[in-house]
């Protein structure tokens, strides 16, 4: 079994190809810039017996992630499940927003997702199955002020994430999202501790996720427990949205 995760060098991509390597997958990390950490989770997945190699795509260029999902194929010959995960955050209320924050979200978020999905179903489409994954937010069905370039593109996901489930759902592929609330990575660390207190006393379970635990439901819905769910979109928001 074979797993492409975009983003893959830090964060919520980094636990997701980590623990897609503990259930058995050889893994295909992906990266834009930072190689060095890329080689860090090959490392870390390759102690834990299985193969890995790090492969730098820009996921908003087409031509790019063309010849990454080659060398995919001709590193693992296979592909089995693609974690749509690499995203960009850059907050900015209405009146702020400026052309190149805008076009850069859309290009990655949305065309970034695209492309990529479109190249995994090409590989998964011959042997008539297949897993995608999309990460989305939990600021796709929940208004956050300042988020709204980041909000409509997440939504754009979920409603992707819908149709391209019916699109292939007759071939073999299932596709679902995973939509995380307030999580502990790097990105949280920019946050004033004021703020971080606000936020937290929003949440019903009063404590913020980890990148851990949207690992675990990646994981789980690459397994055979979910084989009959596709086109959903889990929130994992410890309540946030309720």
């Amino acid at each position: 079994m074979v797993a492409l995760v975009t983003g893959a060098s830090r964060g919520i991509g980094r636990a997701c190809a980590v623990k897609l390597a503990e259930c058995g997958y050889d893994v295909a990390v992906n990266y834009n810039s930072n190689e060095a950490k890329a080689a860090e989770v090959v490392a870390e997945i390759e102690k834990l017996g299985v193969k890995a190699a790090a492969f730098k795509a820009d996921t908003a260029d087409l031509k790019a992630v063309q010849s990454m999902f080659r060398e995919v194929q001709k590193t693992f010959g296979q592909l089995d499940v693609l974690v749509n995960n690499a995203g960009v955050v850059d907050d900015a209320y209405l009146l702020m927003i400026n052309e190149d924050s805008l076009s850069k979200s859309l290009d990655i978020n949305i065309k970034g997702y695209f492309h990529c999905a479109q190249q995994a179903a090409l590989k998964m489409m011959s042997k008539k199955s297949g897993k995608i994954i999309n990460i989305s937010s939990v600021s796709s069905v929940l208004a956050v002020e300042g988020q709204g370039v980041y909000s409509a593109t997440k939504g754009a996901v979920n409603s992707m994430t819908a149709t391209l489930a019916k699109e292939l759902a007759p071939r073999g592929i299932q596709v679902n999202a995973v939509a995380p609330g307030f999580i502990a990575t790097e990105m949280m660390d920019a946050i004033p501790e004021e703020k971080k207190q606000e936020y937290l006393k929003a949440i019903p379970m009063n404590k913020f996720g980890s990148a851990q635990d949207v690992a675990n439901t990646v994981a789980a819905l690459c397994s055979d427990a979910f084989s009959y769910m596709t086109g959903q979109v889990i929130v994992l928001d410890g309540g946030l949205s309720l």
